[in-house]
This record gives structure tokens, C-alpha cells and sequence, in this order.
């Protein structure tokens, strides 16, 4: 099975003159099923002032050995998009042997916000999957990205799962990794590579407007390896590995707490202010 879907969200001001994203376009090619919803909070301050809310659910299985399945997420500038998927996605294999792939492509603009959650992605046992995630930034964009791989069911010894996850920022890169875990890759049995931990996550997060220094800083739990690294002087990764899905979303969200200071898409929103705006601002000015 080949799918390719796509979501492009644009912004522009209401009669107040706050902006309002809406989405301009939505293409949903089964399984991959797109459906806007109402706002439902992400965790922590990344709650984006009128962003778009959109739900990724899937109408089959998998996927499944032999798929290719592809989503094109656009931000333009000013806009917000917050993204979260129904449940969890269960890898399978297939009947000929054959990989499954998906790609994912996520573009923001200048000063657009995209807020990635989507559900885990658990590798069966025997499946054999690949999947890219690339990330295009413009200068000002903000990002929190979420990524989380289970190995296997309760009890089950996983297949085999490559991932890489690519960043770059005003087209240069930032951030490309690579990594693959399950029986067949050469040192899978190990201590080297997840330490027989079943469950592993990433948080990127990017603000432009706020230091990493503000981002949270290693919380050294007892029940989950978590280690940090500032890409940027605004741009931190969280890796962790833990036991079980629990854990790693509860530490995991705790790298959500923190910034954008400003989550109102109306400052430095990319989008022409109206003139009341520049009254306000000029009489604060004045006034001070």
C-alpha cells in the first residue's frame, strides 16, 4: 500500500486583529486519515493562541510490511499548528518480507508555531520499518517534536526498527541522527544500545525567543536514563530511555513545562499588524 497525505495551515487576523490559523488545505489518502478537532491543551505552556487542531488517525492496520506512507505537514509564517495522533501505531509485518516506510516532512515558516505529539510507534515482532522524519525551519520558527519507539508488545521481542530524524534551520542543518535497535542490527544484545530498556522518546524543542538555558535541565530520574543536549543556544534535544511507556512519557513531558514566555501567535507573528496595534504600542512607548 502507498499513501501520501498533506495538511498546510495559513494565518490571518480577525476582525479584533488577533491571528487566527486556519488550514488551507487537507488531503488525507487512507490509511492516513486527517481530521480537524477542537483544541485539546498539550502539556505544559505550548498552548499557541489560535492555533489549528489536528487529529492523524489511521483507517487500516499498520503499517504493514510492504507499505510506503508518506505526510507532508506546511506552517506558513504567523500560523500555529498543534498535531496529535488517535492512538498508537502498531508496525507489522508483512506476508512477502518486504520493509515498511513512512516519511514525514514537517516545514514551518518564520514565526509559525508546529507542536508535533503524535501517539508511540511500537515495533511488532518480526516487522522490519524505516522511518524518516525531516524537519524544515525558517529563522523565527518554534518547534516541540515528540518522538517515541516501544519495542515490542508486553513480552514480545520487537523487530527491527531504523529511524532517522533530520533538522535544519534557515537550510543548513542542525540536528541528524540516525539509529536503528532490533535482532538484526550487530550489537542489538548489547549493553551499547537501549541497555534492555523497552521504550525510548526524543523532545526537540526550539524557541528562538527564549534561551535553552530556560529549557528543563536533566531531571536524573532513578527509573529511566535521560540525557540532554543543547543543539543551539535556543534549541535543546531530550533523549530518554526507560522500562515502560509510562515512564517515558512522564519524563518526557516534563520537557514540555517550560518555554515559548509568549505562546499568542500575535507577537512577531510574520503578518501585518493593524493600525490600532501600532497605536497601542506607540502610546505604551510614550507613556513610559
Amino acid at each position: 500500500m502507498r499513501a501520501h497525505a498533506r495538511l498546510e495551515v495559513t494565518a490571518d487576523r480577525d476582525r479584533s486583529g488577533r491571528v487566527r490559523t486556519r488550514i488551507s488545505r487537507l488531503r488525507s489518502d487512507a490509511p492516513l486519515v486527517l481530521r480537524p478537532t477542537a483544541a485539546v491543551e498539550p502539556t505544559g505552556r505550548w498552548n499557541p493562541h489560535g492555533a489549528a487542531h489536528v487529529a492523524l488517525a489511521a483507517a487500516a492496520a499498520g503499517p504493514i510490511g510492504g507499505d510506503h506512507l508518506r505526510l507532508d505537514v506546511e506552517v506558513a509564517a504567523g500560523a500555529a499548528l498543534v498535531v496529535r495522533s488517535v492512538a498508537a501505531t502498531l508496525v507489522l509485518p508483512g506476508p512477502h518480507g518486504r520493509p515498511s516506510r513512512t516519511e514525514t516532512h514537517l516545514r514551518v515558516a518564520p514565526a509559525g508555531t508546529l507542536v508535533w505529539l503524535p501517539e508511540p510507534v511500537i515495533a511488532a515482532g518480526h516487522c522490519d520499518h524505516h522511518a524518516t522524519t525531516r524537519i524544515d525551519l525558517e529563522p523565527g520558527a518554534r518547534l516541540l517534536a515528540r518522538e517515541e519507539l516501544l519495542l515490542g508488545r508486553h513480552g514480545e521481542t520487537p523487530g527491527t526498527v531504523h529511524q532517522r530524524l533530520r533538522v535544519t534551520l534557515a537550510g543548513r542543518p542542525l540536528h541528524d541522527q540516525e539509529f536503528a535497535v532490533g535482532p538484526d542490527i550487530p550489537g542489538w544484545h548489547g549493553p551499547a544500545v537501549t541497555g534492555g530498556h523497552r521504550a525510548l522518546g526524543t523532545l526537540l524543542v526550539i524557541t528562538p525567543d527564549s534561551p535553552a538555558d530556560t529549557h528543563p535541565a536533566n531531571p536524573a530520574p532513578t527509573d529511566a536514563d535521560t540525557a540532554v543536549m543543547r543543539l543551539t543556544p535556543t534549541a535543546t534535544l531530550l533523549t530518554v530511555l526507560a522500562d515502560d511507556a509510562l515512564t517515558l512519557r512522564r519524563h518526557l513531558d516534563r520537557g514540555m513545562t517550560g518555554p515559548p514566555a509568549d505562546c499568542d501567535t500575535q507577537r512577531g507573528s510574520g503578518l501585518p499588524e493593524p493600525a490600532e496595534t501600532h497605536m497601542s504600542k506607540g502610546r505604551v512607548a510614550s507613556g513610559n
